[in-house]
């Protein structure tokens, strides 16, 4: 992604991993005959010639005058995830691609994490002599209040995993606040509510010098959701409160000057949504 200017405020895209995605394994109702159908405005950004999603698991970087804003953490090194692809014990390059962008991880001041599911959590921690320590050891980070109750609550293995090795020792530090949903960073940043991926979710709203953008979070993991609203991901907690908040948030911002920038949307990442027929699609700005 190209960096986007939003008046006072300057986003970029730091990218852990990228590549394409079987659709079913994302979206049931992504059969190749329904996803052929949008093949004219998808390809080649967001489909390739198999077929296959595009997709991009990533951090925004939000600067702000005096003020540096991650928004998600992505994976995380060295996670256990009961031994199952693709998250499993992953090697990258993220923080030396972070800071190659410009952020060293101690200037970071706030960490926004949209919801608590392990690919946006990840390097809110890392592995320091067999203890997981904060990654941003000067961010505060902002959890839903209902996103961590809902979590904590949670008795599965592959949660308490995710909680117990990217959540708890950020709040062990005394790093994180749990917020409500709709909690302002700064007058040009906030929380909106966007429930249904899960109870606690939230998008991103920015606002400075008369431009406006959002960042979905995971109410969308790829643009063909924007045209098929109804479709939802294996991972959606309550479908029809998603089905709901997707089809709402089109009708927000569809055919309107905010720049809607996908969590999981492929390069080029940043677009509107227009409106086509009697649903929408994703429009791309020609490079």
């Amino acid at each position: 992604m190209r960096t986007l200017t939003v008046g006072r405020l300057r986003i970029d895209a730091v990218v852990e991993r990228a590549g394409p995605t079987r659709p079913t394994w994302l979206l049931p109702d992504a059969s190749p005959e329904a996803v052929e159908r949008h093949r004219a405005w998808l390809a080649p950004h967001f489909l390739d010639h198999k077929g296959r999603f595009l997709q991009s698991i990533h951090t925004f970087v939000v600067r702000a005058s005096g003020l540096t804003v991650l928004v998600d953490t992505c994976v995380g090194n060295d996670k256990d995830r009961g031994g199952r692809a693709p998250f499993h014990m992953m090697r990258t390059t993220f923080l030396d691609d972070l800071r190659a962008a410009g952020v060293a991880p101690e200037a970071v001041d706030v960490v926004i994490c949209t919801h608590l599911h392990i690919d946006h959590v990840g390097w809110n921690t890392r592995l320091d002599n067999g203890r997981w320590v904060p990654t941003f050891p000067r961010a505060r980070h902002l959890f839903a209040r209902r996103e961590w109750e809902h979590w904590s609550s949670e008795r599965d293995d592959d949660t308490r995993r995710i909680m117990a090795d990217s959540v708890q020792p950020v709040l062990d530090a005394g790093l994180a606040s749990l917020v409500e949903m709709d909690h302002r960073v700064s007058d040009e940043i906030w929380l909106e509510p966007t429930p249904g991926h899960t109870p606690g979710h939230a998008s991103v709203r920015l606002a400075s010098g008369g431009q406006d953008a959002v960042i979905t979070g995971d109410l969308m993991h790829h643009p063909i959701q924007i045209a098929e609203p109804q479709w939802c991901s294996h991972f959606d907690v309550d479908l029809e409160i998603a089905r709901k908040t997707r089809r709402a948030f089109c009708e927000r911002y569809g055919d309107g000057a905010v720049v809607v920038l996908g969590t999981h949307f492929h390069d080029p990442t940043a677009g509107r949504i227009v409106r086509h027929g009697d649903a929408w699609r994703f429009e791309v700005p020609s490079r």
